[in-house]
């Protein structure tokens, strides 16, 4: 490694943005570091991803005499969490590191839409789900409630507002219900993560005072987002913390969720399943079953039990 103008102090930060073999480190006082790695980075995440936005990292500085220094990366801290992607899983083929899309979350933002594309509370349920798994917080954002802002909508999302989860309705394009949201992201580093299509980037966007993110719109003819977002960003909130944009739900790596540990994920059946007749009960055709129970007494709502149902049957066709 060439030391050459090399400054011995050393530095640490957050890894902002990644790009290729390159990455932007930003410290505690703001400065911005232009960083590598090299063969002696190292790193208390085992085998995984070795550098992701979020991370942190100590630095070794290289003062090129430009306003953006540069560094190298000589250590990533261990993660508190990590949204990590689906590893390629086929027969004959060696074992491939687990991709890191994001490190050192302390919630999730899951941003639907309330009209075009349509409102998937499928796609809520299975983020929801995710981010049990992983423990982490998470709030419900429905984004463009300016072209459906009906009752209907917001009774959709009642079951959730009755399970606790923080649920706010905005509109990115008008700014509405920015401030609400604003408070809940402060002094915090969220993960958006969202169908395309949804007017993520633009919320981000709006929400950071940046135009970094490019943003797109619905598909004519399928109904579906045109993807606009393929890597992990991290930008800073003018109130403090920062908002990380992640690609879909489908990226993520679902491998530790089991037809056996899924139950666990939906908090509603914690309450019921100890009356279940078998300890194992799976909740799907098993006599004397306290979640089927709940289900036809309107105590778990149907549609969150068929999320579970749909959930459950395609974990295995996702191996």
């Amino acid at each position: 490694m060439n030391t050459k103008g090399e400054n011995e102090a050393a530095a640490g930060g957050v890894v902002t943005e990644v790009s290729g073999a390159s990455y932007i480190v930003v410290s505690g006082n703001g400065t911005a570091f232009r960083c590598r790695t090299f063969p002696g980075t190292k790193t208390d995440n085992g085998d995984a991803s070795l550098v992701a936005v979020g991370d942190r990292v100590e630095l070794k500085m290289i003062d090129t005499g430009t306003a953006l220094f540069e560094a190298v990366i000589t250590l990533v801290l261990p993660r508190s969490s990590a949204l990590t992607r689906k590893r390629d899983v086929r027969r004959n083929r060696s074992k491939e590191k687990v991709q890191v899309i994001a490190a050192n979350i302390d919630q999730l933002v899951v941003v639907v839409s309330a009209f075009d594309p349509p409102l998937s509370t499928r796609l809520v349920d299975r983020y929801l789900v995710f981010a049990e798994s992983e423990k982490l917080e998470t709030v419900i954002v429905v984004n463009k409630m300016d072209l459906e802002d009906s009752p209907e909508t917001r009774e959709v999302m009642e079951p959730y507002h009755e399970l606790g989860y923080p649920v706010f309705y905005t509109s990115a394009e008008e700014g509405s219900g920015m401030e609400a949201l604003q408070e809940v992201l402060a002094g915090k580093i969220s993960a958006f993560s969202g169908h395309s299509g949804v007017g993520k980037s633009t919320l981000i966007n709006r929400l950071s005072g940046q135009d970094r993110l490019k943003t797109g719109e619905t598909n004519m003819k399928t109904g579906k987002g045109l993807h606009t977002t393929s890597n992990s960003v991290m930008l800073l909130l003018p109130g403090g913390g920062f908002i990380i944009d992640t690609p879909g739900i489908r990226e993520f790596n679902l491998s530790g969720i089991t037809r056996e540990n899924l139950r666990f994920y939906f908090k509603e059946f914690l309450l019921f399943m100890p009356g279940c007749a078998f300890s194992s009960c799976t909740h799907t055709v098993e006599p004397d079953c306290a979640i089927l129970g709940a289900v036809d007494e309107g105590l778990i709502d149907t549609y969150r039990y068929e999320s579970y149902l749909a959930i459950y049957e395609s974990i295995d066709r996702d191996r």
